[in-house]
């Protein structure tokens, strides 16, 4: 991923798609612009998750976007997406970097700054930092960080920092302000009436 990373970071989550079909948001968020997604589906099975995980990855290469896969390297792997991104109780980054293909990206969630340290002194190509604001996306969210704490941590490390929790069209360009070269965003564009239009609401607004 390197220093730029786009500044629309979307997250399909399986907890909160309803009816919705991963495949379909998937396209509609690239059809919108979104060159960045990831998808999350923590109680679906293994099988499940490749086969999106697969279907995702193709229609990313058709649009030259990137996709990550949230918890699963393996399944990042098999699946042909651009890389895993890691919870701080799933495999270390180090060891994840030898279940992946070379090329493969890692990102990183981190809710300290002490974690936001060690990801630093990591292999990891990018560090998710949150939740900044209160968020529907967790049933335990770890404590809500705010602006101050994206500063702080922005101040301790050089790779690119996503904000993640929280974030919406009316807060994301403070977000932006207050450090960070992206924001994820879910509930704000899963929950949305038109989810393309929503897209392009958050690109018009980041600038991308």
């Amino acid at each position: 991923m390197g220093s730029r990373i786009p500044h629309l970071y979307a997250i399909i989550d399986a907890a909160q798609m309803g009816a919705k079909s991963p495949l379909l948001v998937a396209e509609t968020l690239l059809l919108a612009g979104v060159r960045l997604i990831q998808y999350r589906d923590k109680t679906g099975t293994s099988r499940r998750l490749y086969d999106v995980s697969q279907e995702i990855a193709g229609q990313a290469r058709r649009w030259n976007a990137l996709f990550i896969v949230n918890d699963r390297a393996d399944i990042a792997r098999s699946s042909g997406a651009h890389g895993v991104h890691l919870g701080q109780e799933d495999l270390p980054v180090e060891m994840a970097r030898r279940v992946l293909r070379d090329g493969q990206q890692i990102g990183i969630s981190t809710h300290t700054l002490a974690q936001v340290s060690q990801a630093e002194s990591s292999s990891a190509d990018y560090v998710a930092f949150g939740p900044i604001f209160a968020t529907r996306s967790k049933d335990r969210p770890d404590p809500v960080v705010g602006l101050d704490g994206l500063r702080q941590a922005r101040a301790l490390t050089r790779k690119p920092l996503v904000a993640i929790g929280g974030i919406t069209l009316t807060n994301a360009p403070a977000v932006i302000e207050a450090g960070a070269d992206s924001v994820a965003v879910i509930h704000d564009l899963l929950a949305a009436e038109d989810i393309g239009a929503r897209a392009r609401e958050f690109l018009r607004l980041l600038g991308e």
